[in-house]
């Protein structure tokens, strides 16, 4: 196809705004049509971008518009049936982490759409982030030789109840909502993991789930020595140099060291010293300051989207690759429920 991909979008909630944001600053695809449940709420993004079609009836969408891929931005409860829908019809479809509310859900989503021969996706920007992608070229050049432990954290006192209602509901959430994105980080710096150890805690008692977890794996890319990793994930941290939503890494290697540390510092350590330089992210009009590097971080996301839908190729983020996010995840919660570490 010589002319942009139309695609729809389903879901007209928090994070839809600034997704239509960052495909809007990509040359090739174009949105046709939202839908939300609250229509009013999908008008009013419509308007906003210009959008023709409004629609409350996912269904109607993909019987009355032609569209080359389908969008999901709606809470997890909802990705399992959206992503068949969109299957049903063989339309490519994208879909907001966490892919499904169980593992055996995400594993079937995977292999139906496999079967169907649909290309399926994953919307995991985290591992998109400028600093983030920075530390990687530098774990990866050479320099440091290969790292035997590292610790990345996410600990902060942002009350992302207020934006997010609905996360205080969940029975299980930290570990599904932010662990999904920087146990990812972990697979796309160390590789996959063989083992893991998970301690959760609830500090907020307002909430059903967790808000706090330590997960700490054995990673490895294949023909490497394994690498310890330590993931630290909190929302209930009151900290001096807490940043949300920045991720911090302290990464320890056989020629030296590297640190990700606040405010975009990337910090290189070798016998010749330490250099160190600010890797901040691109700064957008539409987006939110208090989500500053996660927003920007969709336009790369989207950009490895649109060129695998167009071209065919893998994207860094396609299900079958995402579902081994997912196994940690649901690990993780597994090694906290028997207090013993387990294989993923």
């Amino acid at each position: 196809m010589n002319g942009p991909l139309r695609f729809a979008v389903l879901g007209a909630g928090f994070w839809a705004r600034y997704q239509l944001a960052a495909w809007h600053e990509l040359e090739g695809a174009r949105c046709v049509a939202i839908c939300d449940p609250a229509r009013d709420r999908a008008a009013a993004l419509a308007a906003d971008f210009d959008i023709p079609a409004v629609y409350d009836d996912p269904e109607a969408v993909l019987r009355n518009e032609q569209v080359d891929f389908v969008d999901v931005i709606t809470p997890p409860d909802t990705h399992a049936a959206l992503v068949r829908l969109a299957a049903s019809r063989k339309l490519p479809v994208i879909c907001q982490k966490p892919m499904a509310p169980t593992l055996a859900e995400a594993e079937s989503l995977v292999g139906e759409c496999r079967e169907a021969g649909v290309p399926f996706f994953i919307h995991e920007n985290w591992r998109w982030q400028t600093p983030l992608r920075e530390l990687s070229r530098v774990l990866h050049g050479g320099e440091l030789g290969h790292a035997f432990r590292a610790r990345l954290q996410f600990a902060c006192s942002f009350q992302v109840f207020d934006n997010q209602p609905f996360l205080k509901e969940l029975e299980q959430f930290i570990l599904t909502d932010i662990g999904s994105h920087v146990l990812d980080t972990a697979r796309f710096l160390f590789g996959e993991a063989d083992s893991l150890f998970c301690r959760t805690h609830r500090v907020h008692e307002d909430i059903a789930g967790e808000d706090v977890a330590t997960v700490m794996l054995r990673m490895a890319r294949p023909g490497a020595p394994p690498t310890t990793v330590v993931c630290d994930m909190s929302y209930a941290s009151r900290l001096e140099n807490e940043r949300f939503p920045q991720t911090f890494a302290v990464v320890e290697c056989e020629g030296g060291s590297a640190e990700l540390s606040t405010d975009y510092w990337l910090r290189v350590t070798t016998a010749d010293g330490t250099h160190a330089r600010r890797c901040p992210p691109p700064r957008y009009a539409w987006a939110d300051p208090a989500y500053d590097v996660v927003q920007a971080s969709s336009v790369p996301c989207c950009a490895d989207l649109l060129n695998a839908l167009r071209s065919g190729a893998p994207a860094e983020t396609h299900a079958a690759d995402n579902l081994e996010t997912v196994r940690l995840v649901f690990a993780a919660y597994e090694s906290a429920r028997t207090n013993q570490a387990v294989t993923p």
